[in-house]
């Protein structure tokens, strides 16, 4: 197996080794998945509508027909040129077509599997690892850093600046599915356009990521102590497509300045307390900030930010408790909250 690294990952969809003709993409950022496998299919062929060039497989059909991915794979282009197969993994197993291209790897055609979020013992992410002949890449959901290269590289293209704080403000409202999230960001490229800078307006104008609301809406419920909302607004949160590391990103994001804010409100106002945010806090959200920011003293806001960094490590370290382990750490919070 060549398991490639998430920081490598680009670079390889660019340009695939042939020392690996099979490539298995797979993870919970379902468009991160298929950003890439279609990147890699890209790679691979002069043209995808070429239907001599890519043939498209479902894992259903192959779970019937195990053979024909084999077939497919060792055919001779009539025209000559390089072939792909491009396979859509469901709910079947099909791990015995899989591994008979493994035991014999094709010499001109790359195979691209295009997996949801594997179990490393589900048998075709199993089978991929053993061999040396495949590659693997784990597609996670986007870190902050890897959201502030993605808006920057699309407003480089579409000949954009970006003002920092709409860029912070931007990043805060995207994540949890990538394809998702660069279509929102081309959304604010295309409102935009004839303009020479994106501002922090053009932003809030445009876009309202219904996982970002989700998020916000568990990150209020813990912190005002409020468990059974926190448990609804949870599996909402979940169920809209935000993984748990993202919302122990945004948790300890806004932990952090919730902390800022309350030194502030100590040797302050109010209104000094609140402009700490940045992003700024929506209108609808404030009364619900500054409840928290009146209950919740200093001290007690640096042990909920240790508490909450050593969770999110571990949420990242083990994917498979990751929802288990990102709730109780939210129940944590608001049991504290509650006993005030």
């Amino acid at each position: 197996m060549v398991a490639i690294k998430n920081q490598d990952a680009d670079a390889f969809v660019a340009r695939p080794s042939p020392a690996q003709p099979i490539v298995l993409v797979f993870g919970p950022d379902a468009g991160l998945v298929h950003e890439r496998a279609e990147k890699l299919i890209n790679a691979s062929v002069a043209d995808v509508n070429d239907p001599f060039a890519l043939v498209r497989l479902e894992g259903d059909a192959l779970a019937s027909e195990p053979s024909r991915l084999a077939e497919e794979a060792h055919t001779v282009p009539l025209f000559g040129g390089k072939r792909a197969v491009w396979v859509r993994a469901g709910s079947r197993n099909f791990a015995s077509a899989v591994e008979t291209v493994l035991t014999t790897p094709p010499a001109d055609c790359r195979i691209v599997i295009e997996a949801g979020d594997l179990r490393r013992t589900a048998p075709v992410r199993a089978l991929c690892e053993k061999s040396k002949f495949a590659a693997v890449i784990g597609c996670y959901v986007d870190t902050e850093r890897d959201l502030v290269r993605l808006v920057d590289d699309e407003m480089k293209q579409a000949k954009l600046a970006i003002a920092p704080d709409a860029r912070a403000a931007l990043v805060s409202l995207i994540g949890g599915d990538r394809q998702a999230s660069r279509n929102e960001i081309r959304k604010l490229a295309l409102y935009a356009h004839g303009k020479e800078r994106v501002t922090l307006d053009d932003v809030l104008a445009v876009v309202a990521d219904a996982s970002a609301l989700a998020m916000d809406a568990v990150i209020d419920a813990a912190f005002a102590g409020k468990t059974a909302d926190l448990e609804s607004q949870f599996g909402k949160a979940i169920a809209s497509g935000t993984g748990p590391g993202t919302i122990m990103s945004g948790t300890l994001r806004y932990v952090s300045q919730l902390h800022k804010a309350r030194v502030a409100f100590d040797t302050g106002s109010s209104d000094e307390a609140m402009r700490s945010f940045i992003p700024p806090i929506h209108f609808r959200r404030q009364s619900t900030v500054e409840a928290a920011l009146r209950s919740w003293p200093a001290p007690r806001l640096a042990r909920a930010m240790e508490q909450l960094a050593e969770a999110a490590l571990n949420v990242r370290r083990t994917p498979a408790l990751a929802e288990a382990l990102a709730q109780r750490a939210l129940l944590n919070v608001a049991m504290a909250a509650r006993r005030k």
